[in-house]
C-alpha cells in the first residue's frame, strides 16, 4: 500500500471515529433519562462513578500505570470533584427534574465560554474576537431554549447551570494545577473522590431506592461501559491518531445530536423555542470552533482543545495555548 493510500485509509477511519465519538456521548443524556426512570440522580451517579472507577483502576494496575501522589492526589481529586460530581451529579438532577436532555446538553455546550471567561483571570488567556461571537450567540440561543423551561422547572434550570460552572471551574482548576496526569488512573481518581461524596448526599437526601432494576442495571451498564470507559478509549484512540480538531468540532454538535437520540429512543419533541435555541446556539459554538477561531490549520483550536478534554478527560496536556485578546 502507497503512502497516499495509507493517509486515504487513515482519513477515512477518522471521519468514522468522530461522529461515532459523538454519538457515544450524545447517548449519556438519553441513558441518564432512561436511568432515572428506575433510579433517583444521586444514586444512579453514585452507582456509576463506584463502578466506573473499580474498572478504570482495574484496567490501570492490569497495564502498571503510574498512580497520583501527595500534591498532585489531592489536585486531581478536586478537580474530579468539580468535573464529576459536581457536573453531572447537577446535570442528571436537571433531567430528574423534568428538563429535556437536549436542552441540558445545550447548557453544557457552552462551557468553551465558562473556561474562557475563567481562564482569562485565572490562566491569562484571551479568546479571540471570532470566539467572543460565537459564546455570545450561544449564550443566545442557551436563553432561548430555557427561557420556555424556566417556568416548568426553575430548579431543573438552575442545576443544568451549576453542572456547567463545575465543569468550567473543574477544567480550569486541573489546567492550573495538574501539569502531568495519566489519564487512567488519574480518571480512577476522580470517580473514587466523587463516588463517596454523590454517596452521602444520597443518603442525606434520601435517594435510595430504585424503583425499577430492569431499567436501572440497564442504563447503568451503558452509562459506565460505553460512556465512562468506551468513550474514553476511544478518545484516546483518536487524540493519538491526531483527529483532535475534528472531534472537538463535532463535540460542538452534542446537543442537536442528544436532541435527535431523544426524540428516536422517547418520543421527546421539542418546542419551537427550544428548537430556535438548539440552532442559534449550534451555529454560536460552532462559530467558535470553527478555523480562525484560535486554531491553526492542522492542529485543534483552543475552544476545541477546552470543550474536548474539559468534558470527558481532562487531560490538558497539549501545547499551550497563546494568550489571545478578545477584539
Amino acid at each position: 500500500m502507497t503512502t497516499s493510500d495509507t493517509a486515504s485509509a487513515q482519513a477515512r477511519l477518522d471521519s468514522v471515529l468522530a461522529p461515532l465519538f459523538v454519538i457515544l456521548w450524545s447517548s449519556a443524556f438519553v441513558a441518564g433519562a432512561v436511568g432515572l426512570r428506575g433510579a433517583p440522580a444521586l444514586l444512579l451517579n453514585f452507582a456509576r462513578f463506584a463502578v466506573a472507577g473499580v474498572l478504570l483502576a482495574g484496567l490501570a494496575c492490569a497495564l502498571h500505570r503510574r498512580w497520583p501522589r501527595g500534591r498532585q492526589l489531592r489536585h486531581i481529586a478536586v478537580s474530579g470533584l468539580l468535573m464529576q460530581a459536581v457536573q453531572f451529579g447537577a446535570l442528571y438532577a436537571a433531567m430528574g427534574l423534568g428538563l429535556p436532555g437536549g436542552v441540558v446538553a445545550l447548557v453544557q455546550g457552552l462551557n468553551p465560554a465558562v473556561i474562557a471567561l475563567l481562564a482569562g483571570p485565572v490562566l491569562g488567556e484571551r479568546a479571540t474576537g471570532r470566539q467572543c461571537w460565537g459564546y455570545g450567540v450561544g449564550a443566545a440561543g442557551v436563553l432561548l431554549a430555557v427561557s420556555d423551561q424556566w417556568p416548568r422547572s426553575p430548579l431543573g434550570v438552575l442545576c443544568a447551570v451549576v453542572g456547567l460552572v463545575g465543569l468550567g471551574a473543574g477544567a480550569v482548576y486541573q489546567k492550573r494545577f495538574v501539569t502531568d496526569m495519566d489519564v487512567l488512573t488519574g480518571t480512577a481518581v476522580q470517580f473514587a473522590a466523587s463516588a463517596p461524596v454523590l454517596g452521602v448526599a444520597m443518603l442525606l437526601f434520601g435517594q435510595l431506592s430504585v424503583t425499577d432494576w430492569g431499567t436501572f442495571g440497564v442504563a447503568l451498564a451503558w452509562i459506565v461501559l460505553v460512556n465512562s470507559v468506551g468513550t474514553f478509549v476511544l478518545l484516546n484512540v483518536m487524540l493519538r491518531r491526531g483527529a483532535a480538531s475534528k472531534v472537538g468540532t463535532l463535540f460542538f454538535l452534542t446537543p442537536s445530536v442528544t436532541a435527535a437520540m431523544s426524540w428516536l429512543a422517547l418520543g421527546r419533541t421539542l418546542s419551537p423555542l427550544e428548537l430556535a435555541g438548539l440552532v442559534l446556539g449550534g451555529l454560536g459554538v460552532l462559530l467558535a470552533a470553527g478555523r480562525g477561531a484560535g486554531g491553526v490549520e492542522g492542529r485543534p483550536s483552543a475552544a476545541a482543545h477546552r470543550a474536548l478534554h474539559a468534558a470527558h478527560l481532562g487531560a490538558w496536556r497539549q501545547r499551550p495555548l497563546g494568550h489571545r485578546r478578545c477584539a
